[in-house]
């Protein structure tokens, strides 16, 4: 397998042929945050957290790092003050969905985003897709999806599918960064299955 080396916060990097920056980063010890990001699943670059700046003749150029493929000679800067105020103001936009997430807490501490910044919507679903991506890609499924678009996309899981898949599994669960999933399980499976519900108490 081909080797691949480049330069991250300047330190030298040795990467295998086919591997994200992000994966490249990791294996060196070089933290990026994520939150949309799983090894198990396909690289997303849904929450854009894990952007990096990565310099090029003609200048710098901000790339999502989970999907950004490693090359020969590239000089990655995972940390400037242009990357920290984006985070910043991505952080912020999630912590109005979601402002009681431990994991946003905790990054909102690193980057000292404000929960308070934007207003508040109360639909505590970051747009991760974990919830999906997993019981599409791994479990085969098809359980949870997205519903509507924009500002209004939500994750929900489809009561046909759900009714007689998901109780034994669950193992999306520990993957939702806000608890969302959880609760939008117990609603459909109050609303759309409660006489199944009723039998497994």
């Amino acid at each position: 397998m081909t080797e691949i080396r480049m330069k991250i916060d300047g330190k030298e990097v040795r990467a295998s042929e086919g591997m994200t920056v992000l994966e490249a980063a990791r294996s060196a010890g070089v933290s990026i945050p994520t939150l949309c990001h799983h090894d198990e699943l396909q690289p997303y670059g849904g929450c854009r957290l894990c952007i990096v700046e990565v310099e090029t003749e003609g200048g710098e150029s901000i790339v999502a790092s989970c999907v950004h493929q490693a090359e020969d000679d590239l000089v990655i800067n995972t940390r400037s003050d242009k990357i920290d105020r984006i985070r910043k103001s991505i952080l912020e936009l999630l912590l109005a969905h979601a402002p009681d997430s431990p994991s946003l807490q905790e990054l909102a501490v690193e980057y000292g985003a404000d929960k308070s910044k934007f207003e508040q919507e109360a639909s505590f679903c970051v747009h991760c897709g974990l919830c999906v991506r997993y019981c599409s890609e791994i479990k085969k499924k098809h359980a949870v999806g997205f519903i509507d678009r924009g500002i209004r996309k939500e994750i929900s899981f489809l009561p046909e599918i759900a009714s007689t898949e998901c109780n034994d599994c669950k193992e999306c669960f520990p993957l939702c960064p806000t608890s969302y999933l959880q609760a939008a399980f117990v609603l459909v499976e109050s609303l759309a299955f409660p006489s199944g519900r009723a039998n497994r108490a």
